[in-house]
């Protein structure tokens, strides 16, 4: 049945209103203290909208089923949240995916695992990915499900070229992330399976980058990974990981590369011609770099020195756009008809920016998983970039002022009907662990809302302001009791990851009809709800499988 694109004109609410829509990434609620640093920050223009009309402010839920993730104990992501903001509805992500296709077989019959199991009779069998339970890029449950299954199929020769976390779970985990996978592994070698760990290194210096920010981090995997080439050689991962951890300052995010060798010195598991190759993160975007090393031909980013004749196959398709990769183990959700494609076709002229390590939220992301334009003559899409070669914390604001300008350029011109962004600094910096680098970020992310907040006052428009998760608003590990926990030294442990605190949405500027409210009888609001709010604010009303708009038209 074809799509009928013509939205219904909203009963109340008038159309031709500039409305800008600002999503502060990592910015949550949570209880007021030394480790929010949202709160500890000068941040006078969110605390206006905080302390403002309360009927124009509310908390909504950015964390597990709200975004599609297996349980409320999932903290959710930029991917998928800006998933959620951008659909209008719910979708499977991610690891949500994985365990169903796990679960029920579906996994072992599908195209992708049958791809790379015509390796197996001959070939080695490589899985490169994050190894953590954090539940953001990957799981390691999962992880033992593929090599199990793998080795249930077939697979007589495994490697493993592990990536060790402390981002969304705690630095020093990865000791005992690597006991358990080599723990399997040992099993399966008494099975006749030789499965080993190959290669390994931390994740922000080793694969993982994003955004095409620095490709030295992908090429470290490269050379460790393929090449079997790295500054460090150890006998086993357990002794690589305990050793470089023991170095000063070494943390896990920042393990150099190490490759495991034999008795002779020669690396166990470069990978070569015949092998199969699956990376096994869930999450795309710092699977993305590495998908196009291994699959492009046409590759001039660094030089691979070798490249093997493989059949690669992601945990899931990174890129829709761009196929990539071209096979993968499970089908991504099919997100069509979002709320950026349903306004464009409507005629509402949209304008998106965003900086590089954030590159594909407000569009990519929020358009469905799918790159490009809906309409290249009605809409813009710019990117800021990113400092490269420092971590963020050095320098904490960011590109905030200069999204910020981009847009009230944007808005001023009068050539828009919307402008989207995304302010990163609350969840970049707040990654890094550094408390007073992070209210720093989150006083920039401020100063960037009241620039384009001016503008959207001097056009007479309307602002939504709003958040995909929460990060910056609580920086310290909790025990039980809701207090910081302490490590066995007895210092506070710092949280780098994400959270499971609602965000807010925040909307006003002289454009909104007057008699417009939040509602107080949704019985759990989420991201999800947030594109029919927007809708409305353009003078539509939503699709009817959408969730339900977030507003209101009082009588006045």
């Amino acid at each position: 049945m074809a799509t009928s694109w013509t939205l219904p004109d909203h009963p109340t609410l008038p159309k031709g209103k500039q409305v800008a829509v600002i999503v502060l990434d990592g910015w949550g609620e949570a209880s007021a203290d030394q480790y929010n640093c949202i709160h500890r920050a000068e941040t006078p223009v969110m605390d206006s909208l905080k302390n403002g009309a309360p009927e124009k402010w509310t908390l909504v839920k950015a964390h597990g089923t709200a975004v599609g993730l297996p349980s409320d104990d999932d903290m959710g992501n930029s991917e998928v949240g800006h998933n959620a903001l951008g659909a209008g509805r719910i979708f499977a992500q991610g690891a949500k995916l994985v365990d169903a296709a796990l679960a029920s077989g579906k996994i072992w019959e599908d195209e992708g695992f049958n791809y790379i199991k015509e390796s197996f009779a001959e070939g080695t069998l490589h899985l490169i990915g994050l190894l953590s339970d954090g539940g953001v890029h990957s799981r390691l449950d999962q992880v033992q499900l593929l090599v199990k299954g793998a080795s249930e199929r077939g697979a007589k020769r495994i490697r493993l070229h592990i990536l060790t976390d402390g981002r969304d779970v705690l630095d020093g985990s990865s000791v005992g992330f690597v006991e358990t996978i080599e723990n399997d592994l040992a099993q399966l070698r008494e099975q006749g399976v030789d499965a080993r760990v190959a290669s390994g290194g931390g994740r922000m210096y080793v694969t993982m980058d994003r955004y095409e920010n620095d490709w030295d981090v992908v090429k470290r995997g490269w050379d460790a990974q393929v090449l079997g080439e790295a500054p460090y050689k150890f006998k086993s991962a357990l002794e690589a990981v305990k050793t470089l951890r023991a170095e000063p300052k070494a943390n896990d995010q920042y393990l150099p590369p190490f490759v495991i060798v034999d008795q002779s010195g020669k690396s166990v598991g470069p990978i070569v011609d015949g092998d199969a190759v699956v990376t096994f993160n869930f999450r795309a975007d710092r699977m993305v770099m590495l998908a196009k090393a291994l699959e492009f031909a046409d590759f001039d980013k660094f030089d691979r020195v070798r490249v093997p004749k493989i059949k690669y196959a992601g945990m899931l398709q990174y890129d829709g756009e761009l196929k990539l990769p071209n096979k993968f183990l499970v089908s991504p959700p099919l997100i069509e008809r979002t709320s950026g494609e349903y306004l464009v076709k409507n005629g509402v002229r949209t304008f998106a920016c965003r900086q590089t390590v954030k590159f594909g939220h407000v569009t990519f992301f929020w358009n469905g998983n799918r790159s490009g334009y809906f309409d290249e003559t009605k809409e813009e899409y710019i990117e800021i970039p990113s400092d490269s070669g420092i971590t963020f914390n050095e320098q904490p604001k960011m590109k905030a002022l200069e999204i910020a300008e981009k847009t009230r350029d944007a808005i001023l011109s009068g050539k828009f009907d919307q402008v989207r962004i995304n302010l990163p600094n609350g969840d970049m910096v707040g990654h890094t662990g550094d408390i007073e680098a992070t209210v720093v970020a989150c006083k920039a992310a401020d100063e960037a809302v009241k620039i384009v907040l001016d503008a959207v006052e001097r056009v007479g428009g309307i602002y939504l302001v709003t958040a995909d998760h929460g990060n910056a608003e609580d920086m310290v590990k909790r025990n039980k009791s809701g207090q910081p926990a302490l490590d066995k030294s007895g210092s506070i442990q710092i949280l780098t990851s994400h959270t499971l605190q609602p965000v807010p949405v925040a909307i006003g500027g002289p454009g909104l009809h007057p008699g417009v409210k939040f509602r107080s009888d949704i019985n759990t609001p989420g991201l999800a709800n947030v594109a029919a709010t927007v809708m409305n604010l353009h003078g539509f009303l939503a699709p009817d499988d959408y969730e339900t708009t977030l507003i209101e038209v009082a009588d006045k």
